[in-house]
């Protein structure tokens, strides 16, 4: 297998970071996570948008090359080389440079492109539902820095390491309010007498790619959809749960701490929007 760094193709066990790396040290970076369908690149707009929204907040000193355009095509260049441009998952990590701090002499971004086949499960509805909880050491902050898909991941990958822990499929997280955020890889939704809920911005979530779209055109086929605080309780009373994310698109909630969904909705959401979304 191989790895694209800073535009370079190079075999994927051969070093490329430093160790002054601030991505490294300090979880100073961002990354993408990318499906790759049939040499096509499904929502790449919005991954971009996000990215790259994210390097302003972050004051990322962004080299002129390296434009969206610059990086589809490292993207599928790579998928290519590592013969899974039929289906993959993709990441792209990018960095600020080496240093301390407050050290900013070698701020130069560096970025890390990663490719590998995807499980052909990604496209395909779950007929079985999946089993989730809440992860109860970890409250996610709800400041601007919350929204970024940011490569400081810890609250993440400890619920993630929780739900296997308890033979989950995906854990919840809550915010700084105790109200909920998103899971450890994906958007939660919930659906209560036909209408679709979301937690709103601003209350932790990372703002999931899969999340905008869904948000566009469930509102554009008619669908009632509200971005607004949601308590633990909530789901509880909810008729149906779903999460998203850019690589399965949605997967629907069976069971959450012993209360049981439909999924009625979500598969309708899913035949008609989200498969929408990947190439044919």
């Amino acid at each position: 297998m191989y790895i694209c760094f800073d535009g370079k193709i190079l075999p994927a066990l051969e070093p490329v970071l430093l160790s002054g790396n601030k991505g490294y040290r300090y979880g100073d970076g961002l990354f993408e996570t990318i499906k790759v369908v049939n040499g096509q690149v499904p929502l790449f707009d919005l991954h971009m948008q996000r990215l790259y929204a994210g390097m302003q907040l972050l004051e990322f000193a962004i080299p002129s090359f390296l434009t969206p355009g610059k990086l589809k095509e490292d993207i599928v260049s790579l998928c290519n080389v590592n013969g899974c441009s039929g289906l993959a998952r993709v990441r792209v990590s990018v960095s600020r440079g080496e240093g301390g701090v407050y050290e900013q002499e070698n701020d130069h971004l560096h970025y890390l492109i990663e490719s590998s086949p995807a499980n052909p499960a990604v496209n395909v509805f779950n007929q079985n539902g999946w089993v989730i909880g809440i992860y109860p050491l970890a409250r996610k902050s709800m400041d601007a820095l919350a929204a970024l898909k940011s490569a400081n991941y810890l609250p993440y990958s400890m619920a993630a390491r929780f739900a296997r822990q308890q033979q989950w499929d995906d854990c919840l997280l809550l915010n700084a309010e105790g109200n909920i955020a998103d899971a450890s890889i994906a958007n939660l939704f919930l659906i209560k007498d036909g209408v679709i809920f979301t937690p709103a911005e601003g209350q932790g979530a990372v703002h999931g790619v899969m999340r905008k779209y869904l948000i566009e055109k469930m509102r554009y086929a008619g669908w009632e959809v509200r971005e607004e605080v949601i308590t633990p309780g909530q789901l509880m009373k909810a008729d149906e749960l779903f999460l998203t994310n850019a690589m399965y698109g949605l997967r629907w909630i069976a069971s959450l701490e012993h209360t049981s969904f439909d999924n009625r909705l979500s598969r309708k959401i899913y035949q008609e929007i989200v498969q929408a979304a990947w190439p044919v």
